[in-house]
Order: structure tokens, then sequence, then C-alpha cells
């Protein structure tokens, strides 16, 4: 595949552009079906005959087909959609990409998705769903997984398409106060649907203080049991978020958000604030994980794209010490500019 990319850039550059914008158009297709041509143009930000010429084309390949809803993709589409994601993958450099960041962030392993989830819903739920296909390279046997919170969480779980009934799902801390489908409860109660296994939920908040927390582990049987099983998690699937904006969701007040950023923090996961080289400054109190656990897990999965979380990608897989990264390809580059320019 190297060398045909590699053929396609000396002998017909002009070609790469059509394979890439018809890829696009496909993967657009699959999130959106059915969808109507102007609604397609205006998804990609592209003109309605450009968009009418090219689909055009696919549906005379059989790649997609028309109905008054609007276009879906065919079986035949979903197929060379696969095989054209491994293509644009090589032709934007990732797989380089990943080893170089693999090796720098000393991390078991990089997965970087083509695009910038920023601008892309695409590029999000791709992100949803290669996260998906990590995890489920792990699942078969008997296993307890442990999910956090975010958009980015919910998305991986709605995209899992595997069966694993013997598995159990564990939110890996308490509800944060947002979006009830965001919730790390919400999460591992799809995600466990999704495989047709079980879950058990952590029905507290987030973030207390010591002596509410203290409160609640000493009065609840269901929450100690729940936290012990938390505890001993075989994998950990979980988001990473930008330090001040997780502060500000998270409720701490404008004293501690200023000293936690002025302490030099950039990232959070787990609810733990770190800076760039993967120092710990501040930990919100709350039942489950937190980074100096991972080294108990066997498996950890991180997710997060998008090029405004590069440092905190950094900072967290700093902080954490080893694991799985699936991110895009504008949180790829951007965190190998911050690795040039800050680590040696």
């Amino acid at each position: 595949m190297e060398n045909i990319v590699r053929l396609h850039r000396r002998i017909a550059p002009e070609l790469i552009a059509t394979v890439e914008e018809r890829y696009l158009i496909l993967r657009q297709i699959l999130y959106s079906q059915p969808v109507g041509r102007r609604a397609l143009a205006a998804l990609l930000v592209s003109g309605e005959r450009v968009v009418r010429a090219q689909v055009d084309f696919l549906k005379t390949a059989g790649f997609v087909e028309f109905s008054p809803l609007g276009m879906t993709i065919t079986p035949d589409g979903q197929d060379i959609l696969e095989e054209l994601a491994d293509y644009i993958r090589l032709l934007h450099g990732l797989t380089s990409l990943e080893q170089e960041l693999s090796s720098r962030l000393g991390l078991g392993q990089v997965v970087i998705i083509p695009g910038n989830s920023d601008v892309d819903s695409a590029v999000r739920k791709d992100l949803g769903r290669a996260a998906a296909g990590v995890l489920a390279r792990y699942l078969g046997e008997p296993l307890t997984v442990a999910v956090s919170g975010g958009s980015t969480m919910a998305r991986m779980a709605h995209a899992f398409t595997e069966s694993s009934p013997q598995t159990l799902v564990v939110p890996a801390r308490g509800a944060l106060g947002e979006q009830v489908e965001y919730q790390a409860n919400t999460v591992a109660a799809v995600l466990a649907g999704k495989l047709g296994g079980k879950y058990r939920l952590l029905n507290m908040p987030d973030a207390v203080s010591d002596q509410a927390l203290a409160a609640l582990l000493n009065s609840d049987a269901n929450i100690r049991d729940v936290a012990e099983v938390v505890g001993r998690a075989d994998i950990l699937v979980y988001g990473v978020g930008q330090a001040e904006r997780m502060a500000i969701r998270r409720g701490l007040s404008a004293e501690v958000i200023t000293e936690v950023l002025q302490r030099g923090a950039v990232g959070e996961a787990l609810g733990d604030y770190c800076t760039l080289a993967g120092e710990i400054v501040y930990s919100t109190a709350s039942v489950g994980l937190r980074l100096n656990d991972l080294v108990g897990i066997s498996q950890r999965i991180m997710i997060a794209g998008g090029a405004k979380k590069a440092a905190a990608i950094v900072a967290v897989a700093n902080a954490s010490g080893g694991g799985i990264l699936v991110t895009d390809e504008a949180a790829a580059r951007a965190i190998q500019v911050i690795i040039n320019n800050h680590i040696k």
C-alpha cells in the first residue's frame, strides 16, 4: 500500500484529491444517511454542484443508492470506505506519526484518525468508532471495563457493534454534573447494553468534600462495593480534558482554579490535574480511579481529539505512564510540535 501511495504521488497527484474527496463524501453519507444532496453539501461545506458530480459517480459505481428519503451507502460502499481509510492514513503519513508519538510519549500504541474533531463532526464519530474497535480487541472473556464520562466516550459506547455478554461495565468515577448522556454512569449502561453485558453504577456526585465522601462510604454499602469493583477493573477507557475547562465544569472555586493553573496544570483526567511534564498538582475528591491507580490496570485506552487538547493529552500521557492513545490527526500533529519544542 505504501508503494501505491508513493506511485500516486509521483505519477498522478491530481487523483489523490479526487480519492480523498470521495472518501469524505462516503464517510459523511454513512454518518448522515439518509441524506439529500443539499444537506450533504452543507455538511461538507462544499458546493452542491461539486457534490452532485461525485455522488453521481458513486451511485454508478454501486457505492451509494438514492431513494425519496435521500442517499444511503451500500454494502459495497461500506467495504470500499474501510479500504480507503487505510489508504488515507498512509497518504497523510499517520502510520509513521503513530510510531513516533508512541515512542516519544512512552505509550504502548497510538491510533490516529485522519481529520480534526474540533471542526468536523464526522471525525468525532470516527474517533468513537476507532476507540470501540481498539476496546473490542481485548474482550471475549469475563472482564471488568471501567469507563469515564464525556461526549467522546458516549460516541465510543454508541459505536460498539461487538457482543460480549460476559463483560461487566462500571463507571470509573462518580457522575459529573453535566448532560446525563455524557455521564460515566450513562456511558457504562449504554456500553453494557451494546455488549449484551452487565453494569453497575456509582450513584454519587463526582466532586464532593472529603467529609461528605467519608460519610457516603461509611453509610452506603453499595457504593463501597461498586468502588471495590471499579478498583479491580481489567480495562479502563477514559477521556482527557483541558485543565481550565474541566475545573469550571466540575464547579471548582475561582481561587482553586487560579491555583491549579498557576501550578502549571494543562490537562485533566479522572479528576486529576496535570502539568505538561505529568506532575499531578490537584485532585478532586471522589470515589473511583485516579491516574496513580492505572499501573494496576492491564489495558488503558485514552481517547481525545482536536488540536485544542494536544497539551492536555501530553500531560495525561506523561502522568498515566503508558497505555493506548486514540486521537485524531490535528491533535497528533499539535502533540508532535509540543514534544519537539518542550520535551527533550
